[in-house]
C-alpha cells in the first residue's frame, strides 16, 4: 500500500474553504471533470468521462475539519483507496491537505496529479 498527499494554501479562513469541501455531494460545483455527483445514504455517486464512481463517506469531523472517504465501486482498478481532506488553519488563510492510503502502488501518481489539480480548482473556486 502506497501513501501520498498533495497540499495547497487558500486565501480563504478555514471555516469558508470547509464549507466548500466538507459538503460531501458538492464536489461537481469546483472539481474539473466531475460531470455530476449525487449522494445516496454515506455513499456518493460520481459522474466523469461517461464512468460511474461510488464512494463512501468513512468519516466527517466539522470540528476538526477532517473528511475520509473511500472508492468502492466502479471501473477503478484499486484495491484499497482510502482519502483524507483536511482544512486548516494557516495564518489569515487554510492549508488543504488530500492524503490517499491507495493499491496497487502504481496507482498513486495518478491520484496526486488528481488531487493537486483539485487543489488548485479548489483554489480558484474559493478565492473567487
Amino acid at each position: 500500500m502506497s501513501r501520498a498527499q498533495a497540499q495547497i494554501a487558500i486565501a480563504r479562513p478555514a471555516d469558508e474553504v470547509w464549507a466548500v469541501v466538507g459538503d460531501f455531494a458538492g464536489l461537481a460545483r469546483w472539481m474539473p471533470g466531475i460531470e455530476s455527483c449525487r449522494q445516496e445514504g454515506d455513499d456518493r455517486v460520481l459522474v466523469m468521462g461517461g464512468m460511474e464512481i461510488v464512494e463512501r463517506l468513512i468519516r466527517r469531523d466539522d470540528g476538526g475539519r477532517v473528511l475520509v472517504y473511500g472508492i468502492v465501486g466502479g471501473p477503478v482498478p484499486v484495491q484499497r483507496h482510502e482519502a483524507t481532506i483536511t482544512v486548516e488553519p494557516d495564518g489569515d488563510g487554510s492549508r488543504v491537505t488530500w492524503a490517499v492510503e491507495i493499491e496497487p502502488d502504481s496507482m498513486t501518481d495518478l491520484f496526486v496529479q488528481t488531487y493537486q489539480q483539485s487543489l488548485e480548482a479548489l483554489k480558484a473556486h474559493a478565492e473567487a
